[in-house]
C-alpha cells in the first residue's frame, strides 16, 4: 500500500467533506432522490476483497485482477458474507476505508493478514446495511485493533443500518431473528457513527450513493424481509442501504453494491446520477439474485448490459444462475470473483 495523508490530518479533512452533500432533493416513490454533484476523481482504486462466498486458489489472474495463492498453512477463508477493503490516490495521496466486515471475525482477520492490510490506518468504515453477513465481525475487527484506530473515525452507515431484521423461511411459521448491530458498541470503541441520506464523501474519492432511488419495474424487495419499526415487524425496504461510487480518472465509474437489495440496475443509475456521467467502468458486488425468477435475471442483464460496463464482477448474494448469465452474455466484462482477489483500476 502506498504511504498516504496522515490520519489526524484526515480527521480535520473529513469534517470538511464528510459533510459535503449535494444539495436539492425531491420524492419519488418514497425514496429520496438528488441531483448530480460533482465528484473527485480518483488516480487509481485499489480493492482488496476480504470475504466473500467462493475461493479459488488456481482461478490465474487477468488485467485487473491479482488473487492470492494458497500454500500449506496460509489459505484464504470463504463464507456466506462480504467485506471489501478500499484504497483510493487522489493527487498523490493515498486513502483507505473498510465497507462492509462479513460474518466471521476469525476468518476475515486471517485474510486481511494474509493480504498484509493494516485495519488500524483506516480513515474511515462503512456498512451497506444492517444484515447480519455484512456487519456481524464489526465490533470484534475494531475492538482487536481498538489501540491503532485512532479515535473519532467515521463509521458511515445509512437509515435503519442498527434496527433488528427478520426473514421469513420456508415452512417456518415464525420469522427467524437475523439480529442487530448495536450503535452504542460501535462508539463505546471510540468511533463517530455518521448516518447518511444524501450522497456523501467517505473518504477522498469514495462517495456513499445517498438513498438509492427506485426506477425499474423488476427490482422489489420480496416480502420475506422484514425490520422492527418500534413495536412492529414490517416489510423492510431497504431505504438507507448503500453502495460505494468512485470515478476513475479517464476510466469511468466503479460501483461497489454490498447485497443490492434496492436492486443493482437502481444503484448504478443512482450512482450515474450522483455523479452526472454513464460512462460505467466497472460494476461488483452482491446483485441479490439468489433464486430469483428467470425473468428478473433476464431483465437484469440486459439493463446492466445496456450500460456497457468495462467490468462486472458478480460475488456474495448475486446467485449462481445470475452468475452464469452474467458469464455467458457479457464474456468480455465478466470476471468471476474469488476472495482475497486485489482489484485494481487506474493508473
Amino acid at each position: 500500500m502506498r504511504e498516504g495523508m496522515d490520519r489526524r490530518e484526515f480527521l480535520k479533512f473529513s469534517m470538511a467533506t464528510g459533510a459535503f452533500i449535494m444539495a436539492g432533493e425531491f420524492m419519488k416513490g418514497g425514496v429520496l432522490a438528488q441531483r448530480t454533484m460533482k465528484i473527485n476523481e480518483v488516480d487509481k482504486l485499489t480493492v482488496w476483497l476480504l470475504a466473500d462466498n467462493y475461493y479459488d486458489a488456481l482461478r490465474p489472474d487477468s488485467t485487473i485482477t491479482k488473487r492470492f495463492r494458497s500454500v500449506p498453512g496460509k489459505s484464504i477463508h470463504a463464507e456466506h458474507g462480504l467485506a471489501y477493503f478500499v484504497e483510493t490516490v487522489v493527487d498523490g495521496r493515498a486513502s483507505t476505508c473498510m465497507f462492509d466486515f462479513a460474518s466471521d471475525a476469525a476468518g476475515v482477520m486471517n485474510n486481511i493478514n494474509l493480504l498484509g492490510i493494516d485495519i488500524g490506518k483506516t480513515n474511515a468504515f462503512g456498512l451497506s446495511h444492517g444484515h447480519w453477513d455484512h456487519y456481524l465481525t464489526a465490533t470484534s475487527i475494531l475492538k482487536q485493533n481498538q489501540s491503532k484506530i485512532v479515535a473519532g473515525t467515521p463509521f458511515y452507515v445509512g437509515e435503519e443500518a442498527f434496527n433488528r431484521r427478520y426473514s421469513v423461511r420456508p415452512n417456518s411459521p415464525d420469522p427467524a431473528d437475523l439480529g442487530q448491530l448495536m450503535k452504542e458498541e460501535i462508539e463505546a470503541l471510540g468511533l463517530k457513527v455518521v448516518e447518511v441520506k444524501q450522497p456523501t464523501q467517505i473518504i477522498p474519492g469514495a462517495y456513499f450513493t445517498g438513498n438509492i432511488e427506485r426506477v425499474t419495474a423488476y427490482e422489489k424487495v420480496p416480502p420475506t424481509l422484514l425490520i422492527k419499526r418500534g413495536d412492529k415487524q414490517e416489510p423492510d425496504d431497504f431505504r438507507g442501504e448503500q453502495a460505494l461510487v468512485f470515478n476513475v480518472k479517464g476510466k469511468g465509474l466503479v460501483v461497489i453494491s454490498g447485497c443490492a437489495h434496492a436492486g443493482i440496475v437502481n444503484t448504478v443509475k443512482q450512482a450515474q446520477k450522483v455523479a452526472g456521467t454513464d460512462k460505467v467502468h466497472a460494476i461488483m458486488g452482491g446483485f441479490h439474485l439468489v433464486n430469483a425468477k428467470p425473468e428478473k435475471i433476464q431483465s437484469t442483464v440486459a439493463d446492466i448490459k445496456a450500460m456497457k460496463p468495462d467490468y462486472i464482477v458478480p460475488a456474495h448474494c448475486t446467485g449462481f444462475e445470475t452468475i452464469m448469465a452474467f458469464s455467458s452474455e457479457m464474456p468480455n466484462e465478466f470476471t468471476l470473483n474469488t476472495a482475497g482477489t486485489r482489484y485494481t483500476f487506474g493508473a
